[in-house]
C-alpha cells in the first residue's frame, strides 16, 4: 500500500473521512498490513495531508473546507497569512491568521490550520492547528547583551521571536569567510565581546506557547558594516548551502581531468566545427555553444550543444545529493553560489574554449517560415572554437573593423546566426509568444568590491541569437520527451488569475489602454463588515468569475502598444505582476508567456538541478534505459521550483540592500522618478536611471491635504484637486534612509503650491 493509494482512497469517501477500523477492513490489513497501515497514517499525517481530529479518526486536508495546510507569511506587525498547498472550496486568497495564533510558529513554517471564517467573498481565517516542517534550523542576526541575559535579534523582521543564548555555551572563531573578504580579525574571548556583532545560531528550542526560542551561536560573521558580511547575512537567512560537504569535494577531486578514450565511444565527434560560446563578459562557466549553416535547400541547420555534466554527476552519488539540496546557482552582483564544486562547474564541464570538452547535441533543422522541420539528439565531443561575448559579437555585427579582422573565419557564421535568430523571433512573434524587454539593473563596483553605481544591463542582438537558440532546444527536447516518455519534467507557465488581470485592466484604464479581452464576468456579494469603532458598513465585493480566459496575444498586443511610449516602463512592469510565476511540473500545462504548448529547461545543468535531470531523461530515451519514476520527478519538481524562488528572493534582496548602501550618502539630493504604485499612506517612487525605489508619505505631499481613492487609484487634494497617479513623472528629494528595514523616504522636491479657491458663483470677486 502506497501512501498516495491510501490518501487517494480516503479522499473518494463521504466527507473525506475514515476511522482506523475502517481502513483496516477496507484494506483487509492483517499482521504486518496493519503495521504498514500505521506508519502510512503516520507520514500522511506528519506532512499535514491527513488530519487526526480525534483518535483514529482522519481527515484529508485536500478535501476539506475546514482544514489547510501550507507556508506561513508572517507580517512585521505580527499577524500571518497561511498560503495553502491546494485551493481551498471557497477559499480565495491566502488565509488570515491573526497575531495570536500566529506567534506559536515562524514566518515559513509549514502548518496545519483549522479554518474559523469563510466570508462571502472568498476571505478565510484561520487558526495554527500545528506546525509541520519547521523553515529555520538556524537564523542569523545581531547579539544583544543586557542584564536579562544574552540574546540574537534576528534579521528578518519577520521572525518577531528574540533568541535566548544560554551563559556558558561555547562561542566558535569567527567565521574564515570574514576574514577572506578582508575584515580585520576578531577577536571574541566571551559572550560580552559579542554584542553588536552578526552571529548565526542554531535553534535548540522553538517559540511554543508564550516560551522564548533558544539557540547556540554556530558561527560569528563579523560586524554590520564589515565589507562582505551583507552576503553573508543573506546567505544565511535564506539558508542557502553554501559549502561543499568533504565527501563532495573528494569525488569532484578524483575525476580525471583528461577525457579517456572510453567515454567518446559512440559520440559524434563534432571537434572539426567552429563552434563557438557566446556570454557575458563576467561568465566564469559555459553551458552552451553554438553553430549555425545555411543549407543548399534555402533552410537552416542549428547545432546547440550543451555540456553533458549527467556523464560526469551520477544519480545517488555525493555530487547528486549536494545539487539537488541546492537546486540552482545563486548569483550575487560580486560573487557566486555555485550548484557543482568548481572542478566541475568551471573547469570539465564548461565548454571553455580550445579543450575536449563532452555535450549532449541538439541538432536541428528550420525552413524559412522558422518551423523546425527536423531534429535529431546525440552525445558528442566538441573544441570550443572562440570564447565570445555578447558585446563582441554585437560590435562585430554592426561593422566593427578590427573585430571583423580579429574574427573574419566567423563573420560570416555570425551573420547567418543573427538571421535564423530574427526568423525565430518572428515566428514565436506569429505564434504569441510576449516578450517583454524590460531594462535590467546593473550594479557597478570600484577596484575594491565598493559599490558605485547602479546601469541599464546591455541588451543587444548577441543576447537575442542566444536566447532564441536556447528556446528552440528547450522546445525541440520538450516535445521528444513528451512523444517517448510517460511521464517527463516540464517548465510551465499557468494562464493568469482572472481577478489579476482584471486589476490589470483598472490600472491600464487609466492610461487609456487595454489588454482586449473584453467584460471579464464577475460575480457580487453583498456583506456587512462591522468597523473597529463598532459602526456597521456595506460592502460590495466584486469576485472575477474564475471562467474568464486571457490569451497571451491579448499581452502581446498591448506590449507592441506601448513600446518606446513613456508608459511603457509602468505598463510592462504591472502585465509582469499580473502573471503567475513559472514552476517545474510532471504536469504538462503548457507554457502561457511562451505560447508554447510543451516546454522544459535544458540548456544549463550546470547551474540548474532541473536541467541536469532532463538530461537524464534525454539519455535514457536515447539509450533505452528506465526513466526515473512519476514520485521522484513530482518530488524534484516542487523541490527545485522552491529552490528558484529561494534564489531568487536572495538575489533580490541582496541588491536592494545594496542600493539602500548606495543612497546613504545621498540624502538631499534630488532625482528625476517615475510613480509606480499608490496606496492609502502614499507614493511609491522609482529613481529614473537607478532602479531604486521608495515612498513619498502623503502628509509630507505639499500645499494640500491628501486622500487615496481607492477605486480610481490615485492620491487626490482636497481642495486643490491636485491628483498623483501610477506613471505620473516627479521630482523628489532623498529625505531619510532606514538601512535596517531597506527602505528608503523622499519627499516631492517643489515648492509648495498656494491652494486654489474654487471660484465664485457670480462674476463678481469675493
Amino acid at each position: 500500500m502506497t501512501d498516495a493509494a491510501l490518501l487517494e482512497h480516503i479522499s473518494r469517501l463521504p466527507h473525506a473521512k475514515a476511522n482506523f477500523k475502517q481502513l483496516v477492513r477496507e484494506f483487509h490489513a492483517r499482521g504486518s498490513g496493519r503495521e504498514d497501515l500505521e506508519l502510512a497514517l503516520a507520514r500522511l499525517t506528519a506532512r499535514g495531508e491527513l488530519v487526526e481530529t480525534r483518535a483514529g479518526h482522519y481527515v484529508a486536508t485536500s478535501r476539506s473546507r475546514e482544514y489547510a495546510a501550507g507556508r506561513l507569511s508572517v507580517h512585521r506587525d505580527g499577524y500571518a497569512f497561511l498560503i495553502s498547498d491546494r485551493p481551498v472550496a471557497g477559499v480565495s486568497g491566502d488565509i488570515y491568521i491573526p497575531a495570536d495564533s500566529a506567534q506559536h510558529a515562524m514566518h515559513g513554517d509549514r502548518v496545519l490550520v483549522r479554518l474559523a471564517r469563510i466570508a462571502p467573498d472568498g476571505k478565510a481565517d484561520g487558526q495554527i492547528l500545528k506546525v509541520l516542517k519547521r523553515a529555520h534550523p538556524t537564523v542569523v542576526g545581531e547579539f544583544r547583551a543586557s542584564r536579562r541575559g544574552y540574546f540574537v535579534a534576528p534579521h528578518d523582521e519577520r521572525l518577531r521571536h528574540w533568541i535566548e543564548i544560554p551563559e556558558g555555551l561555547e562561542i566558535p572563531p569567527p567565521a574564515p569567510a570574514v576574514d577572506r573578504i578582508g575584515a580585520r580579525p576578531i577577536e571574541v574571548t566571551g559572550p560580552e565581546q559579542l554584542a553588536g556583532m552578526i552571529v548565526n545560531v542554531e535553534l535548540l528550542d522553538y517559540p511554543e506557547k508564550g516560551e522564548r526560542a533558544v539557540g547556540r551561536v554556530i558561527e560569528v560573521l563579523g560586524k554590520p558594516d564589515d565589507f562582505g558580511v551583507d552576503v553573508e547575512i543573506v546567505i544565511r537567512k535564506h539558508h542557502l548551502p553554501h559549502e561543499f560537504p568533504p565527501e563532495v569535494l573528494e569525488q569532484a577531486e578524483r575525476i580525471p581531468p583528461e577525457i579517456p578514450e572510453a567515454a567518446l565511444a559512440g559520440r559524434r565527434d563534432f571537434r572539426s566545427k567552429d563552434i563557438v560560446t557566446i556570454d557575458g563578459e563576467t561568465a566564469r562557466d559555459f553551458d552552451d555553444a553554438v553553430w549555425v549553416e545555411r543549407l543548399p535547400n534555402g533552410h537552416y541547420a542549428l547545432e546547440v550543444h550543451i555540456a553533458d555534466v549527467s556523464h560526469y554527476v551520477r544519480p545517488g552519488t555525493p555530487i547528486d545529493a549536494e545539487a539537488r539540496l541546492r537546486g540552482t546557482s545563486v548569483y550575487f552582483p560580486d560573487r557566486a553560489v555555485p550548484m557543482l564544486p568548481f572542478q566541475l562547474s568551471t573547469n570539465l564541464c564548461s565548454l571553455n574554449p580550445g579543450v575536449d570538452r563532452l555535450a549532449l547535441s541538439v541538432l536541428m533543422e528550420f525552413d524559412h517560415q522558422g518551423d523546425r522541420v527536423r531534429q535529431e539528439f546525440t552525445p558528442g565531443v566538441i573544441r570550443s572554437a572562440a570564447r565570445m561575448t555578447y558585446t563582441d559579437v554585437h560590435l562585430l555585427l554592426e561593422g566593427d573593423a578590427g573585430l571583423r579582422e580579429r574574427y573574419a573565419a566567423l563573420a560570416p557564421r555570425f551573420e547567418c546566426m543573427r538571421e535564423l535568430a530574427l526568423l525565430l523571433n518572428r515566428r514565436r512573434e506569429r505564434r504569441g509568444s510576449i516578450d517583454f524587454d524590460l531594462p535590467e539593473p546593473l550594479i557597478e563596483f570600484d577596484e575594491w568590491g565598493a559599490m558605485t553605481g547602479v546601469a541599464r544591463a546591455p541588451r543587444n542582438i548577441a543576447h537575442r541569437i542566444i536566447e532564441e537558440f536556447m528556446l528552440a532546444a528547450n522546445e525541440a527536447v520538450a516535445s521528444h520527451l513528451e512523444a517517448h516518455l510517460e511521464v517527463s519534467l516540464y517548465r510551465i507557465h499557468e494562464t493568469p488569475d482572472p481577478r489579476r488581470v482584471m486589476e490589470f485592466e483598472e490600472v491600464a484604464a487609466h492610461f487609456g489602454y487595454s489588454l482586449g479581452v473584453g467584460a471579464i464576468p464577475v460575480k457580487k456579494f453583498g456583506i456587512t463588515d462591522r468597523r473597529r469603532d463598532g459602526s456597521k458598513v456595506h460592502k460590495e465585493i466584486v469576485v472575477a468569475d474564475a471562467g474568464a480566459s486571457v490569451s497571451s496575444r491579448h499581452y502581446q498586443r498591448l506590449v507592441k502598444k506601448i513600446e518606446g511610449k513613456a508608459e511603457e516602463r509602468i505598463l510592462s512592469y504591472l502585465m509582469l505582476r499580473s502573471l503567475k510565476q513559472a514552476r517545474y511540473s510532471v504536469d504538462n500545462t503548457g507554457h502561457f508567456a511562451l505560447a508554447a504548448d510543451t516546454y522544459t529547461h535544458f540548456t544549463s545543468p550546470i547551474r540548474r538541478y532541473p536541467d541536469l535531470i532532463v538530461h537524464r531523461l534525454l539519455r535514457t530515451c536515447l539509450a533505452s534505459r528506465t526513466a526515473p519514476g512519476e514520485s521522484e520527478l513530482r518530488a524534484i519538481a516542487e523541490e527545485c521550483s522552491q529552490s528558484e524562488r529561494r534564489a531568487a528572493e536572495a538575489e533580490r534582496e541582496l541588491v536592494e540592500w545594496k542600493k539602500v548602501k548606495f543612497m546613504i550618502e545621498r540624502v538631499g539630493e534630488e532625482f528625476p522618478a517615475l510613480v509606480i504604485s499608490t496606496a492609502r499612506y502614499g507614493l511609491f517612487v522609482e529613481l529614473e536611471n537607478l532602479f531604486v525605489e521608495g515612498l513619498v508619505p502623503i502628509d509630507l505631499l505639499p500645499g494640500d491635504r491628501y486622500t487615496y481613492h481607492e477605486n480610481t487609484r490615485k492620491i487626490i487634494g482636497q481642495h486643490t484637486r491636485r491628483e498623483f497617479s501610477i506613471g505620473d513623472q516627479v521630482r523628489v528629494c532623498l529625505d531619510r534612509v532606514d538601512e535596517s528595514d531597506k527602505k528608503l523616504q523622499f519627499s516631492l522636491a517643489e515648492p509648495e503650491r498656494p491652494s486654489r479657491r474654487p471660484k465664485a458663483k457670480s462674476g463678481r470677486p469675493r
